[in-house]
């Protein structure tokens, strides 16, 4: 049996951007709690949270970690996450596990990047959120204007919980105590604004605030604060120092007393239905008796255990030795070893409750995202995607040894099912295999991952730019497919109109044919027609999409009519529609973020300029750096990096992210095109 109830158990990611001192702040959780005999230290490799030899060498986490510990009758399920923009993936996709999100905050450099888009992918996945500002014994510190700049842009219902003391030895608790000593601001004047932010969550608890005006018990307050939590109306700010352990203790107390358990947080957002099609919500009740009903929000390809699934139970027990179903699937694979996790290690379990965070080994079927029961009742049953950034960043890769492309495909493969921000493509046309990530350190780590563990080496080069074609107008076209060549010949005849859809909405077929003029059993293969017609362009050779095409007229013979000549003729029929329909090629747009050096500031908005580029914004961030944002064509970022390394003597790093797509402008389309042409002329 397990030693903690589901109302016991409390779980937690630490988020936010990188040096921020999460994996720090781990270990200080754990040896507070004497899950750990000493606290490891991220510059001598020995942490629980980093365990991966690459990350000991980066010196920084490159994938999420789980771990536990208990404390005050409570048991706390950990999840450390990499804080470099480059590796969002694996700390976006550990929201899915979690009802509370501690964003913690370099006390020297203040809100950055990540901790920006943590906050906003918090909020949008509805979890409770609490800052945590880390390393304040560091020295030249603002922490007024840090929290001052923290409400300026998350808004005031970011409180204070509680206050550095001493000199930042130790922090004071503001909700229980109106006095005190510290550093700066008024204990009584946080405990105040704390109180009165919180009742005002129950009518009830406000007007009897307000008429006696004396603070009420701590037991009084704990439903209007969670609920204050659950609705984003409070977002609690603590302190601590991982180095020295100052606001450990008072940290450990929050989330034992103040941070939701499973039945307090926010209920995951589960439909019932499939993608696209009729779904209705379906709340999971974090009861230990229902059926079973958990969530895989990471996958691990082990050398030694095989395939690892890390999940959240939310409903109902899973047990050691009993049979659950993944997804859809209509055959049961068995818990034949149930675990909990610290770091790299695993802990065997006979059971887990709701809100409690496991793994199972060695089961093929389990995918990322994937939904596990115990019960056909839950076949259909999914958890609301999380939104990821759109991997962008691509390299084109080929085996070095002739012979290695088979094994290279493998290796891909488990490399992409590990992390949802890293994808591949194989192009047929240009016979290019492409890795895409969120950046060129994230594509770096994937390759040396293949070069350590897999032991395979690959040449890189530039990727072709993912261009798209669209159009802009309406038309019309009718191809006919007529061959004879002795006996049995082929004919088909389609007509179709083609009209733009809004940007994104991908491709819509539609069969108007009346009358069977068509038959039936000849549109598959009029689609699919249309489909090769559209994947190999029309204008430069790229995929054309968001657009309508709508089948209305056409022909057959009743003995030379065959799927060959309809899936010619819709072919021949769209590549005209498309051409007399104002076609454009669309490339990709990305959000770009430099952070320089200031006096590079001049260069670098210069450079960004040439590229086709718009600034958006310069932001400073201390020490002498600052932000640019803008907006740049992928297309003009192929050699950014050593543009970059040049312009700031090495000292400047970039992220991108994808905004849109937009058409190129027209001389441009014109070089591609008369390109495209002589390529077509050639075969």
């Amino acid at each position: 049996m397990s030693k903690y109830t589901t109302e016991a158990l409390r779980s937690v990611a630490l988020v936010g951007h990188g040096a921020a001192g999460k994996t720090s702040l781990a270990e200080a959780l754990l040896f507070a709690t004497n899950a750990i005999a000493a606290k490891g230290s991220v510059e001598k490799g020995n942490t629980v949270g980093d365990s991966d030899a690459q990350e000991k060498e980066a010196g920084h986490s490159l994938t999420s970690a789980v771990m536990n510990f208990g404390y005050e009758d409570t048991h706390v399920h950990l999840i450390d996450t990499p804080g470099y923009p480059d590796f969002a993936g694996q700390a976006i996709a550990a929201l899915a596990g979690v009802d509370t999100a501690l964003i913690v905050i370099n006390a020297q450099t203040g809100v950055e990047l990540m901790t920006e888009r943590m906050m906003r992918h918090a909020a949008e996945r509805k979890l409770c959120r609490m800052i945590v500002i880390n390393k304040i014994d560091a020295d030249n510190l603002d922490l007024p204007g840090l929290v001052a700049d923290i409400r300026e842009r998350f808004g005031k219902q970011c409180m204070l919980l509680d206050l550095p003391a001493h000199g930042a030895a130790d922090v004071v608790e503001v909700l229980e105590h109106d006095s005190g000593d510290a550093d700066f601001e008024s204990v009584a004047a946080a405990h105040r604004a704390l109180i009165d932010q919180i009742v005002e969550e129950d009518e009830d608890l406000l007007a009897q605030y307000l008429e006696d005006g004396a603070d009420p018990s701590a037991t009084a307050l704990h439903a209007p604060f969670e609920k204050a939590l659950r609705e984003g109306h409070l977002i609690p700010i603590l302190f601590t120092s991982a180095r020295t352990g100052a606001g450990i203790k008072e940290l450990l107390h929050v989330l034992a007393s103040l941070a939701p358990s499973p039945a307090e947080g926010n209920p995951p957002p589960f439909y019932k239905g499939e993608p696209g099609g009729d779904t209705q919500a379906f709340q999971a009740m974090p009861d230990a008796g229902k059926h079973v009903l958990a969530h895989v929000f990471k996958v691990v390809a082990d050398p030694y255990m095989g395939k690892i699934g890390v999940f959240r139970v939310h409903q109902g027990t899973v047990k050691k030795d009993m049979q659950l179903f993944v997804g859809d699937g209509k055959r049961p694979i068995k818990v034949a070893h149930l675990y909990q996790l610290q770091g790299k290690d695993t802990v065997e379990v006979d059971e887990l409750l709701p809100g409690a965070i496991g793994a199972i080994a060695k089961v093929d079927e389990i995918e990322f995202d994937s939904v596990l029961h115990d019960s056909h009742d839950e076949d259909h049953i999914h958890l609301v995607p999380l939104e990821f950034p759109k991997p962008m960043a691509g390299l084109a890769v080929e085996t070095k040894k002739k012979g290695d492309e088979q094994r290279l495909f493998d290796i891909l493969g488990k490399l992409a099912m590990e992390d949802p921000t890293f994808i591949v493509e194989r192009h047929p046309t240009s016979n290019e295999t492409v890795i895409r990530g969120l950046g060129e350190i994230h594509l770096k780590a994937k390759l040396a991952k293949m070069a350590s563990q897999y032991k395979l080496e690959v040449d890189t080069k530039p990727p072709r730019i993912p261009y798209r074609e669209t159009i802009t107008g309406n038309a019309e076209a009718m191809y006919r497919h007529k061959k004879q060549s002795g006996g049995a010949g082929q004919f088909g005849e389609v007509h179709l109109r083609i009209e733009p859809k809004g940007r994104g909405e991908g491709f819509e077929f539609v069969d108007a044919v009346k009358g069977g003029v068509i038959p039936g059993v000849f549109m598959a293969a009029v689609e699919k027609g249309i489909r090769q017609g559209l994947e190999g362009g029309v204008v430069a050779g790229y995929e054309v999409e968001d657009v309508k095409v709508t089948v209305y007229d056409g022909k057959t013979h009743a003995v030379d009519g065959k799927e060959v000549a309809f899936t010619i003729a819709g072919r021949k029929a769209v590549i005209e529609a498309v051409r007399n329909a104002k076609p454009i090629v669309l490339e990709p747009i990305v959000n770009i973020e430099i952070v320089v050096p200031e006096n590079a500031i001049g260069d670098l908005t210069g450079d960004l300029s040439s590229r086709r580029g718009h600034i958006t914004g310069t932001d400073g961030r201390g020490h002498g750096l600052a932000a640019i944002t803008g907006e740049v064509p992928l297309a003009e970022l192929n050699d950014y990096q050593s543009r970059l390394k040049s312009l700031t003597g090495g000292q400047g790093s970039y992220t991108i992210e994808f905004a849109r797509y937009s058409a190129v402008p027209p001389n441009v389309q014109q070089q591609m095109a008369s390109k495209f042409q002589l390529h077509d002329e050639d075969e």
